[in-house]
């Protein structure tokens, strides 16, 4: 499907990216305005749509994200068993696409005057997130196969001078300029929230559902550009007939190899080598971390809810409260080039490896402390009036400047976490359940979402400044938790990741696979 000869892995990836960046501008710029849309009435000082309330507003958002992140399974299957990945993502994308349409056809104001929008609102965020998840799951594992997977080499360069090309190194790239065009995508709230203001909803929903129509052809336009890895028929469940072989025998991943039970003499006959078999255990070592993720993801979802009904209580000028979640991209953007061309080489040359379990650990710390800040901020609104505990829309008379450090901190907490999350699920899963992986990961935002939901009912002032100190003591705790459990996994990243090189290769690749390295972004 690709021709290997004419391209460097920089055209793949940046082409890939622009799909991804179009696709992105589409999610954030709809995510970007349904909080208010959902929150308030049409005739309130913060124009709305439904009316409901910020506690059900953000239930409602909290739902979304987590549809959002447990249909990533679905489509992880269907590409790693059925499709591939660039199939299922193309499949995917048609239906997210009907979703969108629904969307705004259900918030004209003839269809909000009606009462059609409540029940199109629910239709569409159900399909929308039936299309996310096949889109999500997939689309950074692809981005991240256009660099083939080879063993450490040295490279004489025409002055004589040998260096080392890592290709760990040209993952963490790739997936930091992945979340670099995530979040040039999502600066679409920027367009939507003045459009939501200027106009009206259903101009808010019509840009991110045209620019969705540019990221479907840039997709189809570059599909003989693309490194695919084949599906592999029934490997997910191979993988769960090898774990079940193991706690039949003590939970011993090795019993379930084949030279295991070859010199056990066993009459068992199984369809797969012991390398699937060291894959499988590397990915649980992955899962693993996983777990701790959800507690981070319940900071990071305020950002898209309740830290937008924080600043619609603050004197805003003619700033819409919700076009100020851009901080966070923002942060995003300006930070990701700085931390990849100067702080992590800067700690590479003074000998400090800064590598994913104590990246997520310093993530954690940062989310934290992005929540007390929102902690104190709410403190402050209660104690400077007009209306102190009695909030209503635009009561305060803080400034809105003092409530961005939250949206920053948490941009930077992502640098760390998020991404490392992500790298850490491309790197660690076996070469053909990277998309299943990948997957799991995003699950754990789904379980963050559910804790949210239960928040949902403090949600409100003056309990709400009790939750975001609470939620601030658990995540730094867990923070701490996590890097006492995992440290000693950096002293085996390098080990782990050499099991990458030995594995299933995309088609079209392996002859350049060094020339592309020395090209890598």
């Amino acid at each position: 499907m690709a021709n290997c000869g004419c391209r460097t892995l920089r055209e793949a990836c940046d082409h890939a990216n622009s799909s991804l960046t179009s696709n992105r501008f589409t999610y954030y710029g709809l995510v970007g305005v349904l909080q208010n849309y959902v929150q308030y009435k049409p005739d309130s000082k913060i124009p709305g749509g439904l009316g409901r309330g910020q506690q059900s507003a953000t239930a409602l958002g909290n739902f979304f994200t987590f549809w959002c992140y447990v249909t990533p399974i679905i489509g992880a299957v269907i590409a790693d068993q059925y499709l591939g990945k660039y199939k299922t993502i193309c499949l995917f994308c048609a239906v997210y696409f009907v979703g969108e349409l629904i969307l705004l056809g259900t918030s004209v104001p003839a269809s909000i005057r009606d009462g059609h929008a409540f029940g199109g609102y629910i239709t569409a965020i159900i399909i929308i997130g039936i299309g996310t998840g096949g889109i999500k799951s997939n689309v950074s594992p692809l981005v991240a196969e256009q660099a083939p997977s080879i063993a450490r080499f040295v490279r004489t360069e025409k002055s004589g001078k040998k260096v080392i090309v890592d290709p760990a190194l040209t993952t963490q790239r790739i997936f930091m300029y992945f979340y670099f065009g995530i979040n040039v995508g999502s600066l679409s709230a920027l367009a939507t929230t003045n459009l939501r203001s200027r106009v009206g909803y259903w101009a808010a929903f019509i840009l991110p559902t045209c620019v969705f129509t540019l990221a479907i052809a840039i997709l189809l336009l570059g599909r003989k550009l693309y490194i695919v890895r084949p599906p592999e028929d029934s490997v997910i469940l191979k993988a769960f007939q090898a774990l079940w072989v193991a706690a039949c025998n003590g939970f011993n991943m090795d019993a379930a190899k084949p030279s295991y039970l070859t010199a056990k003499k066993s009459y068992l006959k199984v369809k797969w080598n012991d390398q699937f078999i060291d894959e499988i255990k590397r990915t649980l070592v992955a899962c693993r971390i996983f777990l701790f993720f959800p507690i981070y993801w319940i900071c990071y979802s305020q950002i898209s809810n309740n830290l937008i009904s924080q600043a619609g209580e603050m004197r805003l000028g003619n700033t819409p409260n919700d076009l100020l979640q851009n901080l966070n991209p923002i942060t995003l953007i300006v930070f990701i080039p700085l931390v990849e061309r100067f702080l992590y080489p800067g700690l590479r040359k003074i000998g400090i490896r800064f590598l994913p379990i104590t990246r997520i650990s310093w993530g954690f710390f940062l989310a934290a402390i992005a929540m007390a800040y929102a902690a104190i901020v709410e403190h402050r609104i209660y104690n400077t009036g007009p209306c102190f505990s009695h909030i209503t829309e635009k009561c305060s008379s803080n400034n809105i400047g003092v409530w961005s450090g939250a949206y920053i901190l948490i941009g930077l907490s992502e640098i760390f976490a998020s991404i490392s999350g992500l790298e850490y699920a491309f790197t660690k899963a076996g070469p053909s359940m990277k998309s299943f992986v990948m997957s799991l990961f995003l699950l754990t935002t789904a379980g963050g979402a559910i804790f949210s939901i239960a928040l949902s009912s403090v949600a409100v002032p003056p309990k709400i400044m009790w939750m975001y100190s609470t939620v601030s003591i658990i995540c730094f705790t867990t923070g701490i938790i996590f890097w006492f459990t995992f440290r000693h996994l950096n002293d085996k990243e390098d080990e782990m990741n050499a099991l990458e090189a030995l594995g299933t290769k995309p088609l079209a690749i392996v002859e350049k696979a060094q020339n592309q390295h020395e090209n890598a972004v």
